[in-house]
């Protein structure tokens, strides 16, 4: 990395045209200093969609200058980013989800944290992470404030990261054996801190990270994704079998018992809690009634775990 970056801005996309519109204009939007970028390219990779996505990019193609398309059969975001990497042109990958509204001076934020983090090290050996901010505003996203539930513990987490390509090259990019929802982003960062690449926080860099609101009707799909993180979460643990990892996953006696003593063993569950969650979206208070769901969501997400590592025992010994 020299005093000047080139960033590849990589966002894999899938079904996602309308927030899609709105992260790609946000980045067109971006205020630069041109002493220490030399310029961007935003490498959006379709991973199969169906909603129209890349018939809207190229009728479109004008507005997005910064804007390269790519397209694989749905694989999944690991493929999808690995494709993003491959065809970069640029030294410093950013990863980006497209559901991401960025503000204008998000790249300028991560060169300038990435400029002052190669002095201090004296090396490119890190990575900068940004600031992700969840919003259920469609038509304002970036009008959000910071909430307590925004903070993450992640090491590396593809929703606003920015590094150098060939650390991610030597790393190995991301597993495409994570077929189903959760971790291969995480995993890839074990790898990464193996390698001794260390993390530089950059929250001026902030993203904000559009979902709409909870409501009842999700409840199905949510369970399904916590059920698939428990079997991912084995196939991390499968390739790095440390206690690390271990509570990463919530696959420990502490998380059985405190998610089993919060549920009631399972007694508060989605059918149990159904009148509470449904009383607390109908006073406007969404984000209460969610962050109350993710008891039984936990509980689902520890019990997928322990059930996938019954079923993979005999491969781990």
């Amino acid at each position: 990395m020299g005093e000047k970056v080139y960033f590849s801005v990589v966002i894999p996309t899938y079904n996602r045209k309308p927030i899609l519109e709105k992260c790609l204009r946000a980045l067109e939007a971006q205020q630069l200093s041109s002493s220490t970028v030399t310029g961007y390219e935003v490498v959006v990779v379709d991973d199969g969609s169906t909603d129209g996505t890349l018939e809207w990019l190229s009728s479109n193609q004008s507005e997005f200058p910064h804007v390269r398309t790519f397209e694989q059969n749905h694989a999944g975001p690991a493929a999808a980013r690995n494709l993003g990497v491959e065809k970069a042109n640029g030294d410093i990958i950013i990863f980006i989800d497209s559901d991401l509204v960025v503000t204008e001076t998000f790249l300028q934020s991560h060169a300038d944290a990435l400029v002052a983090g190669q002095a201090q090290l004296g090396s490119d050996k890190f990575f900068t992470y940004g600031a992700v901010i969840n919003t259920a505003n469609f038509e304002n996203p970036t009008s959000e404030p910071y909430k307590i539930t925004d903070f993450s513990a992640a090491f590396f987490a593809t929703g606003n990261v920015a590094i150098p390509k060939h650390w991610l090259e030597k790393a190995g990019l991301f597993d495409t054996g994570f077929q189903l929802y959760g971790w291969e982003d995480l995993e890839l960062g074990v790898r990464l801190k193996n390698l001794g690449i260390k993390l530089i926080k950059c929250p001026q860099a902030v993203g904000y990270h559009w979902h709409p609101a909870f409501n009842t009707d999700q409840i199905p799909n949510l369970i399904d994704k916590e059920i698939q993180r428990g079997r991912m979460g084995v196939l991390f643990y499968q390739k790095h079998p440390t206690w690390e990892v271990r509570m990463m996953i919530q696959m420990t006696l502490l998380h059985r018992i405190l998610w089993g003593t919060l549920s009631l063993n399972g007694f508060l569950n989605e059918r149990t809690m159904l009148p509470v969650l449904r009383w607390l979206i109908s006073i406007g208070k969404s984000q209460l009634a969610l962050e109350l769901a993710r008891i039984f969501l936990n509980w689902y997400n520890v019990k997928g775990v322990y059930q996938a590592y019954a079923e993979m025992k005999p491969n781990l010994s």
